[in-house]
């Protein structure tokens, strides 16, 4: 959250550019410059900046590594599941209550979320 304090107009700024930049280099904090009373840009410490693009990168990468390690179990639990015989057949007849059943059961948890 940026305070008060970091937030400047954009018209000081361009006065007074060297001070600016020479604060937030000093302080590594943002500074959160406005046009007409609402926020514009942000004026950032490059190697802070640099820092924070890599480490989204490397929470992008970390949450890609996550997501395939949950569909790997989830697959393993398949094919467990149809090993010990633990599954349902469907035919014509069948899918749509089964389809049915799906879309029951996320509304339910849409429900459940307080997302629908």
């Amino acid at each position: 959250m940026i305070s008060l304090e970091h937030i400047h107009s954009l018209t000081d700024f361009r006065r007074n550019a060297s001070n600016y930049v020479d604060r937030v280099r000093h302080t590594k904090t943002p500074l959160v410059l406005t046009v007409n009373g609402e926020a514009a840009v942000v004026i950032q410490d490059a190697l802070v900046f640099q820092n924070m693009l890599n480490r989204m990168e490397e929470m992008q990468e970390e949450l890609r590594v996550m997501k395939l390690e949950a569909l790997q179990h989830q697959v393993a639990v398949g094919i467990n599941q149809l090993e010990n015989g633990q599954y349902a057949e469907y035919d014509e007849e069948t899918l749509p209550d089964f389809f049915e059943d799906i879309k029951a059961r996320g509304r339910q948890r849409l429900t459940q979320r307080g997302e629908e």
